[in-house]
Parts: structure tokens; C-alpha cells; sequence
């Protein structure tokens, strides 16, 4: 794993979503992890997010979503960033995901998903093992 670089995780509120206590949190915890985080703050369009993740050279893009709008805003997403030739961008998922939606959001494209109460070191971990993965693939 490149130990230079630190891991950069830009993480996002899409939709009108207003509640984002979690993702500052999180941004938060990530960066006592020691990764590089970023937060693009409330109701952020899917178009405003994968800018701001090739912008900013990204290597998790993480999610949040407590309105219900994760089986579509999470989606389009991924769809967005499959536009702009990104594949190697890990994408995780929180916020209030019913069990029964976790499959489908898999299945499109999102690594994991992380309720609410999970440790910020374990979603640390996954993110680092994950990274590493990619990093020695390159």
C-alpha cells in the first residue's frame, strides 16, 4: 500500500435530506483514522457529487441518506461516475437502509452499506483493506 499518500474519502448528503449529524460525524472519525476526508455538506444534487469526487481525485466516495431516496439517488450515482469512465472509486453507503434494500444497492454498484451504530473504526478498516486492494492492483 502507497503509506505516502493518505486515503482521500469525499463523503455526501444527496437529496433534500436535511439531517446530516452522521456524515459530520463520520467525515470526522475518517480523519482521526487519518484519512483525507471532505464533506460537500446538505442536499447535494448526484451531478454536484461526482464533480466534486473527480475533482477532487478521490479514492472512497461515501453516502448518506436518511429520506428514503437511496434507491434511486444512490444509483444514479454510480451511474454518473460509470459516465465519466470512473470505476475506481470505492462507493459506501449509510443512513437509514432498510436490511431488505441492501441487496439491490449492491447490486448496482455500492461496496457497503454502514447503519446506523456501526464503528467508525470498522468502516475504517473496510475502507483501508479495500483501498489496499486497489493500490497493490496498480
Amino acid at each position: 500500500m502507497n503509506e505516502k499518500r493518505k486515503i482521500r474519502v469525499l463523503m455526501a448528503k444527496p437529496g433534500l435530506d436535511g439531517h446530516d449529524q452522521g456524515a459530520k460525524v463520520l467525515t470526522l472519525g475518517l480523519r482521526d483514522e487519518g484519512m483525507e476526508t471532505i464533506y460537500t455538506g446538505i442536499r447535494q444534487s448526484p451531478e454536484k457529487i461526482v464533480q466534486a469526487a473527480i475533482q477532487e481525485d478521490v479514492d472512497v466516495l461515501g453516502l448518506s441518506c436518511l429520506s428514503g431516496a437511496h434507491k434511486y439517488l444512490f444509483p444514479k450515482i454510480v451511474e454518473l461516475l460509470r459516465e465519466k469512465g470512473v470505476e475506481d472509486v470505492l462507493l459506501i453507503g449509510g443512513g437509514i437502509i432498510p436490511p431488505e434494500d441492501i441487496p439491490f444497492l449492491k447490486e448496482k454498484g455500492i461496496s457497503e452499506i454502514f447503519g446506523p451504530g456501526t464503528a467508525i473504526s470498522e468502516i475504517a478498516d473496510y475502507i483501508r483493506k479495500s483501498v489496499a486492494r486497489k493500490w497493490g492492483a496498480e
